[in-house]
């Protein structure tokens, strides 16, 4: 197979091999997928390629490596890292499975007292950008995204497609991360979000709760909630 001719960086067309196989379903969860080796025999990248590709891939949640034994295709229950703020979208897509979302609301909105609070505009009746978008894999609903945005960081945020493109990846380029502050807990939620989650009566979400800065000033408030039965955090850290 002939990489170079693709338009983009070898590592990454080798990623989007695993990926075709494992979305064909020529690959299965459990089953082992072709070492470094077999990766650069038959694709003819350098050990180094391949193994960026892997790591890369194992970090995401798709492969599984079990030193001395090989790679293997990951259960795919969906998956975050607790500690990075990647788009949704990325990451199911990264994991093999289709992703749409449904936008619920895009509205400038009073900002209630709460996110008063998170965005630091103390008492005034100050106005905000709110998106409610409901994100699935697989078409099974796996988060509901409640979000307040700082429209002096984000002005165009009412306009934007986000059923092309996530708030995420929006905020990223208008707004880039200076710093996040996160909570995560385990919540019984509302009665509205059950339906939209597609949970059970007695079922517990998890909810992400995350605050963005940008150029010094709070850029977004956001409530990520997760159907707790189909969703974990999964990290690895460097030491």
């Amino acid at each position: 197979m002939n990489l170079d001719a693709l338009p983009q960086p070898l590592y990454a067309q080798v990623k989007n091999h695993v990926l075709r196989h494992i979305r064909s379903g020529a690959w299965r969860p459990g089953e082992r997928v072709p070492s470094e080796h077999e990766l650069v025999r038959e694709l003819n990248v350098s050990r180094m390629t391949a193994n960026r590709a892997l790591r890369e891939l194992t970090r995401s949640g798709v492969l599984s490596r079990i030193a001395g034994v090989g790679t293997f295709v990951a259960d795919q229950k969906a998956a975050s890292h607790p500690l990075q703020i990647r788009s949704i979208a990325t990451e199911i897509r990264e994991r093999g499975h289709g992703y749409r979302a449904v936008v619920l609301k895009q509205e400038r909105v009073a900002a209630p007292e709460a996110v008063r609070s998170a965005l630091g505009l103390g008492a005034r009746r100050t106005a905000v950008f709110h998106s409610l978008i409901l994100h699935f894999e697989r078409d099974l609903p796996a988060q509901l995204e409640d979000r307040y945005v700082n429209p002096l960081l984000a002005p165009d945020y009412l306009t934007m497609d986000f059923t092309g493109t996530t708030p995420n990846e929006y905020l990223m380029e208008v707004a880039p991360l200076q710093r996040v502050e996160h909570a995560v807990r385990a919540v019984q939620p509302d009665a509205a979000t059950r339906r939209h989650l597609a949970m059970g009566a007695k079922e517990a979400a998890l909810l992400i709760e995350r605050i963005t800065w940008s150029r010094g000033q709070r850029a977004s408030y956001a409530l990520l909630y997760h159907p707790g039965n189909r969703f974990e955090l999964r990290g690895n850290f460097d030491i």
